[in-house]
């Protein structure tokens, strides 16, 4: 039941035809991360490269790649899994149909890990210099490690029970790091590891840390679960890889997860920083250099016949898309437990997943009203501001499930539909202006700060979305093609932003007014290039809501403010031009691009994948 290693799935892989061996030497350096990104593109199946040039180890790459492949991963498991999940959220089913939910309870034993003298894990140990060195972006700092699950104890309460494994940023050289010595440990803004992080700086301790890569499929899975705070992701882990999770003993240190592949071990020292990145990332622009702790290396293992599995992000949709998919499948369900009347909540991925949320909630304040507007959604999206990961958010939109049964957060087409045809823009956005947002986000006024916004929309539709541009628009002077990027949303280039304070964004708006015939399109987004972000849907969430920051970036027709409530009678129009102080979206480097070409040719081995 389950993979007990990576092996073991590497070999079933390849037994039914999800795996292909690339016995072509590749390079770390650019080469294996394009094809990685391509090959996903693809939707092509799994790859080990078997002759990585500068290392003895193989790597793996798109074992995660699609969400047909991830579901036959964890076949065995995964309903077995959501069973627990529906057992959680009301314990009755359980004895109402105890022949369904019965064969759940194994994999609940599971959930507690096991304890053993030895392990595989701790038959060999290297150093750093002799781990794959994958660099995936051309301007990278240095080479990463892209798929680890990052283990913690609490400090002051040891054991398994407190512990935290998480998938964070490891940056093994470059920049000022010692060679062989020091690897950069970045994770983000509410991360758990931050909290035994805490804990360790205010006892004045060193905080122990074991880096593992590799081992069962369910590991780096369980290290990306949205769980509850000071419940352990081993729990998941045994759950999801139907067995139980085993830890090697150490008197001096963390223990091993005895089937990991290689572990990095060592120790973060509390009063030191050192700068990590500049990283190529999953909002499709890079995570600049920024101060992030610094783990002292004391010990890298590896298992005989190690696998080094990898991704690489970027851009979205990447391979970490079906990370998302499968946690969705086995968590949705809960949430109406969590946040009492949220029907459904979906971080968008191709908009970067932290930048958009979509929901669904209800509205049951005032069911005899004549006329239904927000009120009980409100007080649900800042439930869901307040939850976790959730609170990252920058742009949430709300609907109200009594308007649309069916409506499904995954159709985006249709889920912006309704909300413009119903949004009031003089009551309906309510923004928070001084807060978090994603560390990965250089939107916002700072490191970790910006604004966020709530659309809220209840009640029937107030107005008819256009489809076309009318002849008779009209558009101030220096803004051009306009472009139906969705219906009733307008994208208008503008000019280039060269200061931050340029103004442009309030001299459109200024300009028009609420009878102009712009106005029939009740979203309006300046942007570099208009054609480009209405070729297609993805453009559209990945321009608007990655380049803007609420508070600063959203304007509109007739704006005013209210009681100190802002809205507007025409038009909402967001700026979402690149500005100067956001990081450079990402490229790929044209000669390795012409040598990934060449392997996809006839005779090579890249020829039917790509």
């Amino acid at each position: 039941m389950g993979y007990r290693n990576l092996k073991d799935c590497v070999v079933d892989l390849e037994k039914h035809g999800h795996l292909v061996r690339i016995s072509t030497p590749i390079d770390p350096h650019l080469e294996a991360a394009e094809i990685q990104r391509r090959v996903y593109q693809a939707g092509g199946p799994a790859l080990l490269f078997e002759n990585v040039q500068g290392c003895q180890f193989p790597m793996l790459s798109n074992l995660y790649g699609t969400i047909e492949r991830t579901r036959f991963l964890f076949r065995d498991t995964l309903d077995l899994v959501k069973r627990l999940v529906e057992i959680k959220i009301d314990p009755a089913v359980a004895m109402k149909n105890p022949l369904r939910y019965g064969r759940a309870f194994p994999v609940a034993w599971a959930m507690q890990p096991k304890y053993v003298s030895n392990g595989p894990l701790a038959q060999n140990q290297t150093s750093l210099d002799q781990l794959p060195q994958l660099v995936s972006w051309p301007d990278d700092g240095g080479p990463f490690v892209t798929l680890p699950a990052v283990y913690s104890e609490h400090p002051a309460h040891p054991g398994w029970q407190k512990s935290n494994l998480g998938m964070y940023r490891i940056q093994m050289a470059g920049n000022d790091y010692t060679p062989n010595r020091e690897v950069g440990v970045h994770y983000q803004i509410h991360r758990s590891i931050g909290v035994h992080h805490s804990a360790a700086i205010r006892r004045g301790e060193q905080l122990k840390v074991n880096i593992l890569i590799g081992g069962p499929p369910a590991l780096p899975l369980s290290a990306v679960m949205p769980l509850p705070e000071g419940l352990s992701e081993l729990t998941f882990a045994g759950a999801l890889g139907g067995r139980r999770v085993r830890m090697i003993r150490r008197k001096d240190h963390l223990p091993l997860i005895a089937e990991a592949d290689f572990c990095i071990s060592g120790t973060i020292d509390p009063q030191r920083l050192k700068q990590e990145g500049p990283f190529g990332d999953h909002l499709g622009y890079y995570s600049l250099r920024h101060d992030f702790p610094v783990l002292k290396v004391e010990r890298v293992y590896h298992r005989t016949g190690a696998i080094w599995p990898f991704t690489v992000v970027g851009r979205p949709p990447q391979e970490d898309t079906s990370f998302g998919e499968i946690i969705h499948e086995i968590t949705g369900p809960a949430i109406p437990s969590v946040l009492p009347g949220v029907k459904q909540v979906h971080a968008v991925d191709a908009a970067g997943v932290h930048p958009l949320l979509l929901a669904i909630g209800s509205e049951r304040y005032v069911p005899y009203a004549e006329e239904r507007i927000p009120q009980e959604i409100l007080t649900q999206a800042n439930a869901i501001l307040g939850q976790g990961q959730l609170s990252l958010a920058k742009y949430l939109f709300i609907a109200a499930e009594e308007d649309a049964p069916d409506l499904n957060l995954h159709d985006i087409d249709k889920f912006f539909h309704h909300m413009l045809e119903r949004v009031d823009w003089r009551r309906d956005l309510h923004f928070q202006t001084k807060t978090t947002i994603d560390t990965l986000d250089y939107s916002g006024d700072g490191f970790n700060a910006g604004s966020k916004v709530v659309v809220a929309a209840a009640g029937k539709p107030v107005r008819e979305l256009s489809r076309e541009i009318p002849e008779s628009l009209r558009l101030p002077f220096g803004f051009s093609t306009p472009k139906v990027a969705l219906p009733g949303v307008l994208a208008v280039q503008a000019p280039r932003c060269e200061r931050a304070d340029d103004h442009v964004l309030k001299a459109f708006c200024d300009q028009l007014s609420a009878g102009d015939p712009i106005n029939r399109f009740p979203l309006c987004v300046l942007v570099d290039d208009s054609e480009f972000t209405a070729r297609s849907l993805n453009n559209f969430l990945w321009t608007v809501f990655t380049r803007s920051n609420p508070a600063a970036d959203i304007d509109g027709i007739e704006s005013f403010i209210e009681n100190k409530h802002w809205g507007c009678r025409g038009s909402l129009v967001i700026d979402a031009r690149i500005k100067p102080k956001h990081a450079p979206p990402l490229t790929e480097d044209p000669k390795v691009t012409a040598k990934v070409d060449a392997l996809a040719q006839q005779g090579g081995p890249l020829h039917g994948i790509l």
